[in-house]
């Protein structure tokens, strides 16, 4: 029986010596040498004080980044933009509501591949969000 690592995205980073100073950084997060094994999962939020339906969801992902350490994996909290069109309904600032969904998606993108996590879980706040993550 064959088992799967967890963290064989992250290991690129935290595993080899080549990548010592990558490895620094992380420890510079609070990251231990035990953590250096175990899957870091993104944990992508549209908080944003500017909107009710976004204003809970940096709670909400400190509950899930609370989750993911009872796992046993590592939680990295990260946010990506929003726009509430409830808000700027009736200005040109409705304009931007509908392509704030691709800017969203290639934010997390950005992110999971830049840092090199293993796993996501996204956290939207409104119909406008969700096609987004």
């Amino acid at each position: 029986m064959s088992t799967c690592k967890l963290n064989r995205i992250s290991a690129a980073i935290t595993q080899p010596k080549s990548q010592g100073a990558s490895q620094a950084m992380l420890y510079a997060t609070g990251m231990t040498e035990q953590d250096m094994d175990k899957a870091q999962i993104g944990i992508a939020s549209v908080w944003y004080d500017g909107n009710p339906c976004n204003r809970h969801l940096l709670e909400l992902a400190g509950w899930v980044k609370q989750g993911v350490a009872e796992a046993d994996m590592i939680g990295m909290r990260f946010n990506t933009v929003g726009v509430s069109d409830a808000i700027s309904m009736g200005t040109r600032g409705m304009s931007y509501s509908l392509q704030s969904r691709d800017l969203i998606a290639d934010s997390i993108e950005t992110v999971m591949g830049g840092q090199w996590y293993d796993g996501l879980i996204t956290i939207p706040g409104c119909d406008k969000n969700m096609p987004g993550v």
